[in-house]
């Protein structure tokens, strides 16, 4: 199983917090007793949740050792447990889960968001925030090198594939029975980077990794070179030489 480096996800750390802050601006819960960070990470989704309900108690969740390692010494005075969304039950004290950028690894998610929302109380509130970048040349690119190069048959056999991400109307019809509130919005960020070396590096924290962890260094060090020159071909540097790096992503708030 892929263990995500908190220190490589960081590098983008203001990039990456966004959209937990987009999708918590959307939030009315004023008064949460029970809050949980589904895939909490780094803990930077759950800082933000913890500055906006001080007297909740908030509790983040993730499968990566590392991250919760991180996410420990950056909030020392939090919960944090290692366990996989896929088998487990929000607590009936629940009043918001919490989940940026998550689901997307998780295999049948949209059949987890219903267990997810169904076994809500009602009130309690479930935002959702998922990356639809499968499309997007930074991960197109990776796909293709991984199916043309010499380790083709070893990465198309056991590298993770995510499930594509439906249309909102997919999410509305499967959530919307059972909630009182439903809303769905789509969002393509436009992130300027230094360079096209910026781009390798915001996917080797995320992306990339279910490839790379299945080679060893030499031919990660390939892969990663052949990668980089697609990306630069793909990515065009604007007229100061910088980098535009179009990210979209699908935000769901839904009310039991």
């Amino acid at each position: 199983m892929t263990d995500w480096s908190a220190e490589q996800y960081l590098k983008f750390e203001d990039e990456r917090t966004r959209p937990s802050r987009d999708l918590l601006a959307q939030i009315t819960c004023e008064d949460p007793r029970k809050v949980v960070d589904i895939g909490c990470g780094p803990g930077n989704s759950t800082e933000l949740l913890v500055k906006r309900w001080p007297n909740a108690s908030v509790v983040g969740i993730d499968t990566s050792a590392e991250m919760l390692r991180q996410a420990r010494a950056r909030l020392p005075g939090q919960t944090f447990i290692e366990a996989n969304v896929a088998h487990w039950v929000p607590p009936e004290t629940c009043d918001v889960l919490f989940a940026n950028a998550i689901f997307q690894w998780v295999p049948g998610h949209l059949k987890q968001l219903q267990r997810l929302l169904a076994q809500l109380r009602a009130g309690a509130v479930l935002a959702v925030q998922i990356p639809d970048s499968l499309d997007e040349p930074a991960h197109v690119l990776m796909r293709e090198v991984a199916h043309e190069g010499p380790w083709r048959e070893q990465l198309s056999e056991k590298a993770r594939v995510r499930d594509a991400v439906p249309p909102p109307a997919v999410y509305y019809d499967a959530l919307s029975p059972i909630c009182s509130q439903f809303q769905i919005w789509h969002t393509v960020y436009y992130h300027v980077l230094d360079s096209t070396a910026g781009v390798v590096e915001w996917v080797k924290g995320t992306g990339l990794r279910p490839f790379l962890d299945l080679l060893e260094a030499p031919e990660a060090k390939q892969f990663l070179a052949e990668y980089a020159a697609r990306v630069a071909a793909a990515y065009p540097p604007q007229a100061d030489g910088k980098v535009i790096f179009r990210f979209p992503r699908v935000f769901i708030v839904a009310v039991k």
